[in-house]
């Protein structure tokens, strides 16, 4: 028998509780940095050092933090259902709770690519600096979708949420696109969850929409328990 398929939409909410900071939550800042200065193509090419070493220390951030109840209690849908994680965050904590499929929308802390080749991308779990090329002499960057890039991975997303039978949203201010247009993108039959302790409920009125007004540690689980039985 075919499995239903479940797509997860997760934005920064999620990784919050895991004491991730967000930069939507205070005007524009990102760990006390602009966001332009260091998330944009041009903040990039204006000061190369001051990126990447917010990155360095972004990369460091994460060997602190751990998975929190709200990434653990996905990774057991996988039991009954055929699920998919469609993240707008660049941790790795879905990863390692143990979610098996998972598509990074705004790319991946671990990961560096070349500035030439963008499809040339490669582990990281250490510090790049100004110097560290790829084998074809070009300067490695973190491998982040910037304000103002193309994101390779929506295409793959849309797919996925075209099939979807149960939409489970959690964590997100359904503000940025095009990852907030993806709920558009299921059928008109879909049961949507909406988990967040703030939810910004999309204006259009979603028939079978379930809006849960908790923390993804506390909602997930109970959305997770009434799936599962």
């Amino acid at each position: 028998m075919e499995r239903k398929k479940i797509v997860i939409l997760t934005g920064a909410g999620i990784s919050a509780e895991s004491g991730i900071k967000t930069f939507r939550d205070a005007d524009g800042l990102w760990e006390g940095h602009d966001i332009m200065e260091v998330a944009s193509p041009n903040g990039f090419e204006e000061n190369p050092v001051l990126v990447l070493d917010f990155y360095n220390q972004r990369r460091k951030q994460l060997k602190e933090v751990t998975p929190n109840e709200g990434h653990k209690a996905l990774v057991s849908l996988e039991e009954q259902y055929d699920v998919t994680v469609i993240t707008q965050n660049v941790d790795n904590l879905h990863e390692r709770a143990g979610s098996s499929n998972i598509v990074h929308l705004h790319g991946e802390l671990s990961k560096v690519r070349s500035t030439k080749s963008p499809y040339k991308v490669y582990e990281c779990t250490e510090d790049i600096v100004l110097g560290d090329l790829c084998e074809h002499g070009a300067q490695l960057r973190p491998h982040i979708v910037w304000f103002g890039e193309e994101v390779p991975m929506i295409e793959t997303a849309v797919a996925k949420c075209i099939q979807a039978e149960i939409l489970i949203i959690i964590g997100t201010s359904m503000q940025v696109y095009p990852a907030a247009s993806l709920i558009d993108y299921v059928p008109k039959n879909t049961r949507i969850y909406f988990i967040d302790p703030k939810p910004a409920v999309p204006q259009k009125s979603y028939q079978n929409l379930t809006v849960i007004a908790e923390n993804a540690s506390v909602g997930v689980p109970k959305v997770v328990r009434e799936l599962l039985n």
